[in-house]
């Protein structure tokens, strides 16, 4: 566990996460408290990656709900390995036989059969998902819960008792509760509010696009290949480019992929050339990628690359 939050700060900056006094008095908080931590925010701003540098610097192993559309509680909980009930149930059909021969009726069969029930309906046919890895997990773990305003209001509904109680009930086993209680992470894109209960379990976290100075940290510090001067440059065009009202701002994710690609290149320079044939790394839509281009001078010089505002402030860092 972290000692404070100047602790929980140098102890993500060794896994390489460059975290805010915000972010690591949080972690700190939701160790101290036992309370899960929800991060909102952009997609790309490094949601993700703080549960696994949380995972990392605090010796937890990572483990990983992904939502989406339609996902249950048992999709996320469990599931019966039918395959394997049925083979042990042909493998098993002559004591099955036997133990039903001198049955009267189908009722006294039905009864008899059901007495073995904990047979078929046990920890060995069980295959454990997510949630329930991370809650009979016999060391301490980081639940992700990731990106959970995909997922519908009834599954929000399912995780209050997961997180409040930290336990869940499975109807043939009973009362799962947590060996150790998981240290939890929910993401949220923003595509949807998410409720007030959910909210009110959790100790709350909004990261942003960071500042000039904290991006340019991240990539110095992400692709140590790129040349401090050209870093420079690309990380002042992709803050300028937010400004621009595009369907899709670049997110860290990313810039890291352009640097990633200046380096690649071999580029000594953004000039209009490099910016025209690398722009679909940043952006992933053709109106954005016109606009950016209409935002450039028509000399193609990246030191006066000024798109026009869109009226927005930009966002502050939290990460």
């Amino acid at each position: 566990m972290f000692k404070d939050p100047t602790a929980a700060r140098a102890q993500l900056s060794e896994q390489r996460y460059i975290a805010s006094d915000a972010i690591s008095t949080v972690l700190y908080l939701a160790e101290q408290l036992g309370k899960p931590v929800l991060a909102e925010g952009p997609a790309g701003v490094g949601k993700t990656e703080l549960a696994k540098a949380w995972a990392a610097a605090s010796g937890r192993r990572l483990i990983r709900l992904q939502c989406y559309e339609g996902l249950d509680e048992t999709k996320a909980l469990y599931e019966w390995e039918y395959a394997k009930q049925m083979l042990y149930t042909q493998l098993l059909r002559d004591k099955l036989s036997n133990l039903l021969a001198d049955a009267q009726t189908l009722v006294e069969a039905a009864d008899r059969l059901a007495l073995e029930d904990d047979v078929f309906f046990s920890e060995r046919f069980l295959l454990p998902r997510p949630l329930l890895l991370a809650l009979t997990s016999q060391e301490p773990v980081v639940l992700l819960i990731d990106e959970i305003d995909r997922a519908d209001a009834a599954f929000e509904a399912f995780l209050l008792e997961v997180l409040s109680d930290f336990q869940v009930s499975v109807p043939e086993l009973g009362t799962v509760t947590a060996v150790h209680q998981p240290m939890v992470v929910l993401t949220s894109n923003n595509t949807r509010e998410l409720s007030e209960a959910l909210k009110r379990r959790c100790l709350y976290l909004f990261l942003s696009y960071p500042d000039l100075e904290n991006e340019l940290a991240i990539v110095r510090l992400k692709v140590p290949d790129l040349a401090p001067q050209l870093a420079r440059q690309a990380v002042d065009m992709v803050q300028q480019m937010r400004q621009m009202d595009l369907k899709k701002r670049p997110s860290i994710s990313e810039t890291l992929d352009w640097a990633k690609a200046l380096v690649t290149l071999n580029a000594k320079h953004i000039d209009q050339k490099m910016l025209d044939s690398t722009l679909t790394v940043l952006l992933k839509h053709e109106a954005d990628v016109l606009r950016v281009q209409r935002g450039l001078p028509s000399s193609g010089s990246s030191t006066d690359f000024q798109p026009r505002p869109s009226g927005k402030r930009r966002q502050g860092w939290d990460n």
